[in-house]
């Protein structure tokens, strides 16, 4: 989903008559889900919501989620990566542009052998990051930095998980920003193939 732009409108005609959609309903009426930006809670929401009716209308179809994200909240993130791990139906996913951070996370998290990267997307793997100034009792603040740190080991699991790669390695790799380019992605294990055209319907 994309927040704060102006949104083309899509004309169809249908029988007699015309029917405007605008683009986003239109690509999910071909089970096309879009991320397009960072991951807050309204728009993990939105996201959650297209997974979900795609996935009640048919369990047995593939959804196809293209990702283009810098990444965003890891909270956010993950409720997107448990629904996209709690449905029947395949996710494939594709990385358009690129797919940073928490994007990374779910774009790796689609179903093994349908994660494609377009020729020059790229992938980033670091840290989770922590904006903003933490403030409060020591207490809270030990209980934060526990919880940060919990979720850090969490992310660092599940890249594990799907990369096939030791959890050692990917805490290694994640230290610093670690960009991959379409053919690395691959050989990292965060996914499958190159997509130079569409595939066909």
């Amino acid at each position: 989903m994309v927040s704060n732009q102006l949104i083309p409108m899509v004309i169809e005609k249908e029988g007699r008559g015309e029917r405007a959609y605008d683009i986003y309903s239109r690509l999910l009426k071909d089970r096309i889900v879009f991320l397009g930006g960072g991951v807050d809670d309204n728009i993990a929401n939105l996201v959650i919501a297209q997974l979900l009716f795609l996935s009640n209308e048919d369990s047995e179809a593939d959804i196809h989620f293209y990702i283009n994200s810098p990444g965003g909240s890891v909270s956010a993130g993950l409720a997107v990566y448990d629904t996209m791990r709690f449905l029947r139906c395949d996710v494939a996913t594709y990385c358009i542009g690129q797919a940073a951070s928490m994007g990374a996370v779910l774009f790796a998290g689609g179903t093994e052998g349908k994660r494609c990267m377009l020729p020059n997307s790229r992938i980033l793997l670091h840290q989770p990051l922590i904006s903003g100034v933490m403030q409060g009792p020591a207490t809270d603040l030990e209980i934060e930095a526990k919880e940060i740190i919990r979720l850090r080991k969490r992310l660092y699991n599940i890249l594990s998980f799907h990369t096939g790669k030791s959890e050692e390695q990917v805490v290694k790799d994640c230290d610093r920003n670690l960009w991959l380019e379409a053919q690395e992605s691959i050989d990292y294990g965060l996914a499958d193939k190159i997509l130079e055209k569409e595939p066909a319907k």
